[in-house]
């Protein structure tokens, strides 16, 4: 190995750390610069499947992921006046399949930092500002540390990717909006939830959702809607906070409450329910993976195995072409295009079930729900929603790339 082993990668995640990961294990040396002071650990729970289930498992840590998943045992539909009306188990509510596990992405952020902190370099509370790229690499320039060079370039900073901006243009060219909106932040756990969820449909276009996890002596509430380009400033945490308020004002069951402990939250997260479309995901020495490149959304539930299975390919391309970019970055690519494609194209469809448009889908959805354990066909009507979402999470077979890394070396 020989050429491009000075590797930068933006984003300290999920998918920075796992491509950080598997680049030392194919002789590279990256290092990961995160615009947060420190690791950012708590958020949502996210789901790991099909494919990605199988990068973790080479990883050889899937034993440890699988010890602080979720492990939640069900879903409770309730009413305005807090009645449960219907209820799932937590794998048929989840569509997981075999290994498909359940974690927090803090949690496996935390796990990933932990098996890559030894190795590789960590830069935190700094940001790429500029990048120049020249016949020797890539000149990069931050906002606090010295400019460096560096080999190759990869961004894995999220939705809102400065590296996307900085190498491929403005975030609007690649955006798809589906005209709704997410809000997740940590609250107290006064339902006393035990690994248990609570689905409220209150007013059309408008879901509320809790949750508390294993371990957890909290709960997450998360708050979706429709709405169609709603102005807000992203950095304005408050303004965000104001916006889903009025939203969701003068709502029943416990809608109130809740709203009072997501302002007072100080793990508040908010964006727009979209899609990262991009032709390409790759310009020169820069490339992106995971939600910098093809974010899938949060209604599609497959974020997290698509970085997983993005930074796999990504570190074994590279490896396979013995650090040659161009021909890494194709074969990347080439591998993940259908996989990625299939995964986003689950969002649609989720996103209905996620926010009923009206109350006659949301009372036949909850009715459909509370009948399932006694409807004649249960099995095949299940096996219309999960089997597109299994054929998506294994869309991707994996390369055995330690053999081809050392054909090439």
């Amino acid at each position: 190995m020989t050429d491009n082993r000075e590797i930068l990668i933006s984003g300290a995640s999920v998918a920075g750390p796992a491509l950080a990961w598997w680049l030392h294990h194919h002789g590279f040396r990256p290092t990961i610069v995160e615009r947060a002071p420190s690791l950012r650990e708590g958020g949502y729970k996210v789901d790991i499947r099909g494919t990605a289930v199988d990068v973790v498992r080479r990883m050889g840590l899937l034993e440890q992921v699988h010890a602080v998943a979720t492990d939640m045992r069900g879903a409770g539909f309730v009413n305005k006046r807090g009645k449960q009306v219907a209820k799932l188990d937590a794998d048929t509510f989840g569509f997981r399949d075999g290994d498909d596990t359940e974690i927090l992405r803090g949690d496996l952020a935390k796990i990933l930092y932990e098996h890559t902190r030894d190795d590789v370099e960590y830069a935190f509370g700094d940001w790429i500002t500029g990048l120049d790229e020249r016949a020797d690499g890539v000149h990069v320039t931050f906002a606090h540390g010295a400019p460096r060079r560096f080999d190759l370039v990869v961004g894995a900073d999220g939705l809102h990717s400065g590296v996307r901006a900085l190498a491929f243009g403005p975030e609007e060219r690649f955006l798809k909006r589906f005209d709704a909106y997410i809000s997740i932040s940590t609250v107290p756990n006064s339902f006393d939830l035990d690994r248990w969820e609570l689905l409220h449909s209150a007013a059309p276009g408008k879901m509320v959702n809790v949750y508390s996890t294993a371990r957890a002596a909290d709960a997450k509430a998360a708050f979706w809607f429709s709405g169609t380009d709603l102005p807000y400033d992203r950095r304005d945490i408050g303004g965000q906070k104001n916006l889903v308020a009025d939203q969701f004002a003068g709502l029943g069951w416990q809608v109130p409450e809740l709203l009072e402990s997501m302002r007072a939250a100080d793990d508040f997260y908010f964006d727009p329910v979209c899609q990262i479309l991009m032709d390409r995901v790759s310009a020169g020495r820069v490339t992106l993976v995971g939600d910098a490149g093809y974010c899938p959304s949060p209604a599609s539930g497959q974020g997290t195995s698509l970085a997983l299975a993005g930074a796999y390919v990504l570190a074994g391309e590279l490896a396979a072409a013995a650090g040659d970019h161009e021909v890494a970055f194709e074969r990347y690519e080439t591998q993940m295009r259908p996989y990625i494609e299939k995964n986003q194209a689950l969002a649609k469809s989720a996103l209905r079930g996620i926010i009923p448009q009206s109350r006659a889908f949301a009372w036949i959805n909850t009715r459909m729900i509370k009948l399932m354990p006694y409807m004649p066909g249960r099995n095949r009507i299940l096996e219309q929603i999960a089997g597109p979402i299994r054929q998506a999470a294994n869309a991707l077979v994996l390369k055995d790339y330690e053999t081809a890394g050392r054909a090439a070396g």
